[in-house]
């Protein structure tokens, strides 16, 4: 278990994982929860990150923190998912372990596994097959990632956990309509589309693509229940356990959103990976299992976006 008044280093704490763990442990009584935004702690510069373990010392990490974005961001800018990715985990694992932490958790994403791997998928179908093109860069930075926490595991006996959520969505997402995820994007298109009465909202590909997806608060629910009862460097799927066309979903989130327009597709767009449905049944014989229901959580997201605007 972990000490009520141990230090907690949430790596990017502001973004969407992150800020949902921070709310996770503070709700269980955790108080010494370090925080630093970008501004205040560059996790690409080794230097600056050496400083800080130095200093603050903390006893646990959580690397939430990520250059991450849709389908477009990833295509267009794969040299640097790949590169910042890269620079941010080794110099937070490395310094977690040169400094002695005593348990770290690596957070990765289900586009580590290959492109056309059998569903739903395992963890042990990963490098077994070419990775989707599209999001590859970011891919191989993450599968770097949990490979050098688990040999750090295996050579050093260091406690180190990789959780590799499915598609994520929830409070502090990011709206952007260009880079953005595609639950986020359909939210903000729609409620701005009934907002202004829009007649018609044409959207990305086919809508033929099935996706699982996952409240963030169900991740931090996740992180939290492993940071305490595992101790395994081995990958460890965290997902809904179904999942629903791009049509379907955006069909859902425009109901709850109140638009009544016309929904078409433009399939000169491209679709990426036709199927991404992961195989959770390890996590949930572990015992953690996911609480919030997808109709559920479009309401509470929707919701959020509203009031924001």
């Amino acid at each position: 278990m972990i000490e009520k008044n141990a230090k907690i280093f949430i790596c990017g704490h502001r973004g969407m994982v992150g800020s949902a763990c921070v709310r996770k442990f503070e709700s269980e009584g955790y108080t010494n929860i370090l925080k630093r935004t970008h501004a205040e702690l560059d996790l690409r510069n080794q230097q600056a990150v050496r400083d800080f373990f130095d200093i603050e010392k903390p006893d646990y990490v959580i690397l939430a923190g990520a250059k991450v974005g849709g389908i477009m961001a990833n295509k267009t800018h794969c040299a640097e998912f790949l590169l910042e990715n890269l620079e941010i985990q080794n110099n937070v694992i490395m310094q977690s372990y040169l400094h002695q932490v005593k348990k770290f958790c690596f957070l990765g994403s289900s586009c580590i596994y290959p492109c056309q791997a059998p569903q739903p998928i395992k963890e042990e179908y990963l490098l077994t097959g070419p990775l989707e093109p599209t999001n590859e860069g970011y891919a191989l930075a993450k599968i770097s990632g949990y490979k050098l926490c688990l040999y750090l595991s295996r050579q050093y006996g260091w406690d180190t956990i990789s959780l590799m959520p499915c598609n994520l969505y929830g409070t502090n997402d990011t709206y952007d309509l260009v880079n953005g995820h595609v639950f986020p994007t359909l939210v903000r298109r729609f409620v701005e589309a009934a907002r202004e009465n829009r007649a018609e909202e044409v959207l990305w590909g086919t809508g033929k693509p099935l996706r699982e997806f996952l409240h963030v608060d169900d991740v931090a629910n996740a992180v939290f229940y492993f940071m305490q009862n595992r101790s395994e460097p081995e990958v460890i799927n965290i997902g809904y356990g179904s999942d629903i066309t791009i049509r379907e979903l955006a069909e859902k989130i425009a109901s709850a959103a109140g638009y009544s327009g016309k929904i078409s597709w433009d399939s000169s767009k491209p679709d990426g990976m036709y199927r991404k449905l992961m195989d959770s049944s390890r996590a949930h014989k572990l015992g953690w299992k996911p609480m919030i229901s997808l109709d559920e959580g479009i309401r509470r997201t929707v919701d959020e976006y509203w009031k924001c605007l």
